[in-house]
């Protein structure tokens, strides 16, 4: 059933009426939902209409209708892809068996503390970014925040309705606590460290929304493989609107470079001081931004040697990127993979068993994926005739994380010493000068087709409206 029925309380293409246990509990669970909505959701953001897309459908095609709405009365429910026929596990010991549709006993602590992972990431970033709608530097990209935002709130949603139907009540416990931990909180944070970091400003914001949300990509693709099917088709739908996030981020950070390259030739300079005086980023600023974003962000993939990863693959409860176009068995047993270490004050390739290197496959496949999106930042660069290029750092530098934490790796992938790292960091990573000085340029524009100097106007409107539409009217 691809249609979604939104006379119910809780949206829902899942007959969710038919199960009253189930209903009932989701309706206990959801005014606490509000209430952390209302008290860490977008800020002072309440008595907006703002103009949102709504899924109407899971078809791919035209599954989105616009209009305005309160955030608060977001219509967040519960969407599955439709159920596949004859649908099969695709990998592991169990290749070749039906896809389960109940949780199978063996695999149940292994496959809640997956759900629970995810689940945990989505109102994080909606914490992270509360504050953010104070200083948008247009309605535009405004709008674009809390379209993130409620999407985010609605993924929390998908995976509490697993955690409710198939978890009894360590399930309903675990859906509660994941309003209990807040980003950042001294004592209940959040279960990854990405997510307890800060999102000050809206450079921070862009590029959460390129790499942090692209590690979303790559985690719910390999969900999406899943033998336990409810997952699988959970996570498909998630993966249509994640797409929108992605955009957000990458031309976000498109249209500062257009700016700050329009500047440099406007004056004539690539003075770094010169260009933050005519109050736009320099590049350089944004790069280092990139390099602490793409690090933080590879960490999220775990370590680069993980028998929990070989656990989860072999049970067939969480595949590789695209894992059933890939030539191979399906099964890796014997098959091994690069994984990096240091040897002698060097970063060396060693083999290892692939099945405990899924992690470090999935962390590459991210990689090759973002360098794309760098790359036409790049373009961007080139068509203003500048010779500067932005560069994704090496995978080793400032790894938190695996073999690689704490090893000192400057951005071009050679192993430094700590004098060296300290002599350089102020190049490599955003300093306290660096932040508040993009901090400072973070003023609210809202009037309808204005935007902040340090950003250029987006090509195009949403949904076909202009650039200058009232897409937040704030009453």
């Amino acid at each position: 059933m691809s249609s979604i029925d939104y006379t119910d309380k809780i949206p829902n293409n899942v007959e969710l009426s038919q199960d009253k246990a189930l209903q009932r509990a989701l309706e206990h669970w959801q005014p606490n939902y509000l209430q952390w909505w209302r008290d860490l959701g977008p800020e002072g953001s309440q008595s907006f209409d703002v103009y949102l897309r709504t899924a109407v459908s899971v078809d791919p095609q035209g599954w989105a209708q616009f209009g305005y709405v309160k955030m608060p009365e977001y219509r967040w429910g519960i969407f599955l892809n439709p159920r596949e026929e004859g649908r099969q596990v695709n990998f592991g010991e169990h290749k070749g068996e039906s896809a389960w549709q109940e949780v199978p006993g063996e695999h149940r602590a292994n496959l809640r503390r997956i759900i629970v992972t995810q689940g945990d990431t989505e109102p994080a970033s909606v914490e992270q970014q509360r504050h953010l709608g104070l200083t948008a530097p247009s309605q535009y990209d405004l709008r674009n925040l809390f379209q993130v935002n409620v999407e985010e709130g609605r993924h929390l949603w998908a995976m509490v309705y697993l955690l409710h139907k198939y978890f009894g009540r360590d399930g309903r416990e675990e859906a509660d606590a994941m309003l209990q931990r807040h980003s950042g909180d001294a004592d209940h944070p959040r279960i990854l460290g990405a997510f307890n970091e800060k999102t000050p400003d809206w450079l921070s914001f862009y590029m959460f929304t390129y790499f942090t949300d692209r590690d979303g990509k790559f985690q719910l693709c390999a969900l999406a493989e899943s033998g336990f099917d409810p997952l699988a088709r959970t996570t498909k739908f998630m993966l249509t609107e994640e797409a929108h996030h992605m955009f957000v981020g990458e031309s976000g950070v498109s249209r500062v470079i257009a700016r700050t390259c329009e500047v440099m030739n406007q004056l004539k300079t690539d003075d770094p001081a010169k260009v933050r005086a005519a109050g736009v980023i320099d590049l350089g600023t944004i790069q280092r931004y990139l390099n602490f974003h793409f690090s933080v962000t590879i960490d999220l993939f775990g370590a680069d040697e993980s028998s929990n990863a070989a656990i989860f693959y072999n049970a067939g409860l969480k595949g590789r990127f695209e894992e059933t176009k890939r030539d191979d068995d399906h099964r890796l047993q014997g098959r091994t993979y690069k994984v990096l270490a240091v040897q002698d004050g060097q970063l060396v390739e060693r083999e290892v068993p692939m099945l405990n290197a899924l992690n470090e496959v999935l962390r590459d496949d991210f990689i090759k994926d973002s360098i794309a999106g760098v790359n036409r930042w790049n373009k961007v660069i080139e068509k203003a005739g500048l010779p500067f290029r932005l560069v994704a750092p090496h995978k080793a530098f400032n790894r938190k994380i695996g073999t690689l934490a704490g090893v000192r790796v400057s951005p071009d992938g050679r192993v430094v010493s700590e004098a060296e790292w300290a002599a350089h960091e102020r190049q490599w990573l955003p300093s306290a000068e660096d932040r508040a000085f993009v901090a400072s340029l973070m003023g609210r524009v809202v009037e309808p087709g204005k935007f902040a100097n340090w950003i250029a106007p987006p090509v195009m409107g949403i949904n076909r409206q202009p650039v200058d539409f009232e897409y937040v009217r704030f009453n």
